[in-house]
């Protein structure tokens, strides 16, 4: 008898793990570029699969998301040290052996064989040029003077592959940095109360930079119909995927 549980109980696994991964498969976006086709498939909340030129990246890899039957990774992007991005676990369970990571300097604290980028910095990896954005609160907080997401802590990234530029924001509000961004293709926008901002606040945030398409991501909890009603006849595409799947 507790064989044939631990066989139903691994079939049931298996059955949760393939349902899971035909979900993601069925969000995954495929933009063209000069260098090949780049494909972004939303996992959960923050976490992302983004797949190029035969190369692998995760952008802030984390539970809840199963990762069995998912490419190991050629390279991880964390953005800030919160357990729904920084997940050590989730790290190592994707890894292999040249798997390389490179993240905000306050990451290297706890992840330490990541590369930092700092705010500003720019760096190469295997056709990727990878821009550091800040990510930070300008007003919210857990108390008076204090912000969730500090000045210099956190990072965003701008991604260009093959002449395309792929915007994820990390944990922001819409910040200067935020608006002042250009000529960017795809824009992942983050949205949720109390730690980043409201949909109406990331609408005006995206509408100064103006993206060609904005996804909306790690949006737990937000109205995106707001979003979309606020960006109607702006020119910019908005996509919604699910990143929260049942």
């Amino acid at each position: 008898m507790k064989a044939i549980l631990i066989v139903v109980y691994a079939a049931c696994t298996l059955l949760f793990a393939l349902a899971a991964l035909a979900n993601a498969a069925d969000q995954t976006q495929t933009f063209p570029t000069s260098a090949g086709p780049v494909k972004i498939t939303p996992l959960n909340h923050a976490s992302t699969l983004i797949e190029a030129g035969g190369k692998t990246i995760y952008l802030d890899p984390a539970k809840p998301v199963k990762f069995a039957g998912l490419p190991k990774a050629d390279l991880i992007l964390i953005t800030d040290i919160h357990g729904d991005h920084m997940d050590p676990d989730s790290i190592k369970e994707i890894s292999k052996g040249d798997t390389e990571i490179i993240s905000s300097p306050a990451v290297v604290q706890t992840v330490t064989t990541a590369k930092p980028i700092a705010n500003g910095e720019t760096k190469s990896w295997q056709g990727w040029t990878i821009e550091a954005i800040p990510a930070y609160n300008l007003k919210r907080g857990p108390a008076p003077g204090k912000l969730f997401h500090d000045k210099g802590r956190g990072n965003g990234y701008v991604l260009t592959y093959g002449g395309k530029r792929f915007y994820f924001s990390g944990d922001t509000e819409g910040v200067p940095e935020m608006r002042a961004l250009k000529n960017i293709d795809v824009a992942f926008v983050c949205m949720n109360l109390p730690y980043t901002m409201p949909p109406e606040e990331a609408a005006d945030a995206v509408k100064a930079f103006h993206p060609k398409i904005v996804i909306p991501y790690h949006y737990r909890g937000s109205d995106l119909a707001v979003f979309q009603k606020e960006l109607e006849e702006t020119g910019i595409e908005v996509r919604l995927l699910e990143w929260y799947p049942k």
